[in-house]
């Protein structure tokens, strides 16, 4: 690996005799891992569980995950190992519901993780500046199949505008990616020593732009995949001397070996690849002061609400394991349920930004029929036994993920079908008796035209 001199002179100077080791670990392959989603199946794959994760395993082998239909279906979720520290956050200072921000979330791996971590009770907005990348923030939502979550799509002070809203906010900010060298080389040749100066006053003008949106007494978790002292403690002094932020310590056992501050005196937990079994990270807590109770954004917006609602069809409702907590209408898309417990921040967000998904998108009548959205497939809020089920092979099933037509089980009747691969919902058909129409999303679709002869797969 070819690395840039003054990067490997910075190096050298921040880790003194650990740096032989370091950069010896970045010769070696990445590590790959990943993290169960838990509300979809209770298998544990082989591997080394990451220790500060109770879902995440280093895996022995890279799997063919284009070609595994349990990573479709959002059964798990292929994420860096260090950033799953995010966990002991989480779990160590949240203990109630709360409204949750991932603020430059896609492609989803803290998202998803923060959607199986929160408390129950808790709405997750899952935010992406970058257009196109919203879209697969809510694809990877969608399959995570949680239906407390929104996806927005909008630049850090428009969301700053939400005064007090967010009693987390989690910033895993732009980065000059020093600890993505071994994962991506490309990024290698992207580094410069402006760039990282660069990125340390984007990152100021970030948290600046939204921290009037996290509530008095809120948790502003920052992070970044690189290793440089300016992106990271210096940002993190910077911050907690402009706001008077207190920076928070988290419980992390030694036999861990994750690092500490390598400038200055504040809490802060750094990844590196010669100690830990992933890749570059570092990470800080710090609360904003003022008193909790302070939240003003939503005492303005309890108005009455007088719009003429639509009745919903009851075949929409009773698609939903528990139809009574969630309030579903009409959108543009089809019918969608939200939370309850979410409809005034919901709204509020309509309001304000730009909403890529919301909830649960349920689906649409089309003449005498109705359509389930292939969000629903997915959804832990699916009623189950609401449709016949039809278990698939592994062959049938990367078919269906190619959107390519199914022979319908003989004997099976008509209609809608729930296809499952290893029980697990993947999407839906059209049972027409002698051919089924495949109802998987187009852009989603796998268009490799390569098939393994032995798949490298979860099951």
């Amino acid at each position: 690996m070819s690395l840039p001199i003054p990067f490997v002179s910075r190096m050298k100077e921040l880790l003194g005799e650990d740096a032989g080791c370091f950069f010896t670990a970045l010769e070696k392959d990445s590590p790959i891992s990943i993290r169960m989603n838990r509300s979809k199946s209770s298998f544990t794959p082989s591997g080394n569980r990451i220790p500060w994760s109770d879902t995440g395993y280093i895996l022995p082998e890279r799997l063919t995950f284009t070609f595994d239909p349990l990573f479709h279906a959002g059964a798990y979720y292929v994420q860096e190992a260090s950033s799953m520290f995010l966990e002991q956050i989480i779990r160590q200072y949240m203990d109630s519901a709360v409204c949750c921000l991932d603020l430059c979330a896609a492609p989803g791996g803290k998202s998803t993780h923060l959607a199986s971590l929160l408390p129950e009770g808790s709405l997750l907005v899952s935010n992406e500046v970058i257009k196109n990348r919203s879209y697969t923030l809510k694809e990877n939502m969608v399959k995570w199949g949680n239906p407390s979550v929104i996806v927005t799509n909008n630049d850090p002070e428009a969301i700053g505008s939400l005064e007090h809203l967010f009693d987390v906010i989690v910033a895993d900010v732009p980065c000059s990616g020093e600890g993505m060298f071994r994962k991506d080389p490309a990024s290698i040749g992207e580094w410069s020593e402006a760039n990282v100066d660069l990125c340390a006053a984007r990152q100021r003008r970030i948290i600046h732009d939204v921290w009037d949106s996290l509530a008095p007494g809120g948790l502003l978790v920052y992070s970044t995949c690189t290793y440089n002292t300016q992106e990271n403690e210096e940002n993190i002094s910077y911050l907690a001397e402009q706001f008077g932020a207190e920076v928070l310590p988290v419980e992390c056992p030694a036999d861990w070996q994750v690092a500490g501050a390598l400038k200055g005196d504040y809490p802060v937990y750094r990844f590196f690849p010669h100690r830990v079994g992933g890749e570059g990270f570092f990470c800080a807590v710090l609360r904003k002061p003022g008193d909790p109770s302070d939240r003003s954004v939503l005492k303005v917006r309890k108005k009455r609400d007088t719009r003429k609602r639509e009745a919903v069809p009851e075949v929409v409702t009773t698609l939903l394991d528990q139809p009574e907590l969630f309030e579903t209408g009409y959108s543009p898309q089809g019918y969608r349920a939200i939370p309850k417990d979410h409809v005034e921040v919901y709204t509020v967000l309509k309001e304000k930004l730009s909403l890529i998904s919301a909830g649960v998108l349920i689906g649409e009548i089309k003449g005498k029929d109705f359509i389930p959205a292939h969000e629903l497939a997915l959804s832990i809020a699916l009623k189950s036994g609401s449709y016949p089920r039809w278990d698939v092979s592994w062959e049938e099933a990367v078919r269906y993920l190619r959107k390519e037509p199914l022979m319908p089980p003989a004997g099976s009747g008509k209609g809608i079908q729930l296809v499952t691969y290893q029980q697990i919902p993947v999407g839906f058909v059209k049972n027409l008796g002698n051919r089924s129409n495949n109802l998987y999303p187009n852009e989603w679709r796998i268009r490799s035209t390569y098939l393994p002869e032995v798949p490298k797969i979860l099951l």
